[in-house]
């Protein structure tokens, strides 16, 4: 396969159950799987419409857009025989459980809430040179949670070390605290290519987990 459609491959469907509601965020790879086995149909909301589409249709959809009008912030997955239009959205034909209400407590998460900045410095920094900082140490009794957990830089990490800001004189440029909506989700709508998700998401929904 071209080296592009692994990264096709690779974006973001936002998942409905039977009833419309959101429960997952999962890969396009793992969408066309659902779509083969007829346990899924694309959800298509060009033209401020919604239209539903099984694997074979999505695939004549797909042929007629790559030949006429290939949207800028498409992605495609090319095949020996066809460039196929990746979905935004699907709907699980059968599934008709209710998202748990709640943000997962993760690092994932963390990072997305604090926009990958140190909370102490204030400067952005890939994932990777980021550690995550006991506001209170659990030395002092901090706990483990959104209201005690932030993003630190390496250099500010070592400077606080064991203490608590006001000890190491440093401050928060935030107070911490557990988020209301799915920071990963927040940061996805962020993109152009995911704005068709918008419709779908209320604030009731909003804890769907990216898998």
């Amino acid at each position: 396969m071209h080296a592009a459609s692994y990264t096709a491959l690779d974006s973001s469907v936002l998942v409905l159950n039977k009833m419309f509601m959101a429960v997952h965020v999962i890969s396009v790879r793992r969408a066309f799987c659902l779509l083969c086995k007829d346990d899924a149909e694309v959800i298509c909301t060009d033209d401020g419409a919604y239209t539903s589409y099984d694997f074979a249709s999505w695939l004549e959809v797909s042929a007629a857009k790559a030949a006429f009008e290939r949207g800028e912030e498409d992605d495609w997955v090319r095949t020996p025989t066809a460039d196929i239009r990746a979905p935004r959205v699907i709907r699980l034909l059968e599934y008709d459980r209710v998202p748990k209400q709640t943000v997962k407590f993760n690092r994932r998460n963390i990072f997305a809430r604090d926009h990958n900045q140190c909370q102490f410095c204030g400067k952005k920094f890939p994932t990777s040179e980021l550690s995550l900082d006991h506001v209170i140490p659990r030395s002092q009794g901090g706990g483990t949670s959104w209201e005690n957990i932030v993003c630190a830089c390496v250099d500010c990490n070592v400077r606080k070390g064991g203490r608590t800001p006001r000890q190491a004189n440093m401050t928060l440029i935030r107070k911490p605290e557990k988020p209301k909506r799915s920071p990963v989700l927040h940061a996805k709508l962020s993109q152009k290519k995911y704005r068709s998700w918008q419709s779908f998401l209320d604030n009731a929904y909003w804890s769907v987990e990216l898998k």
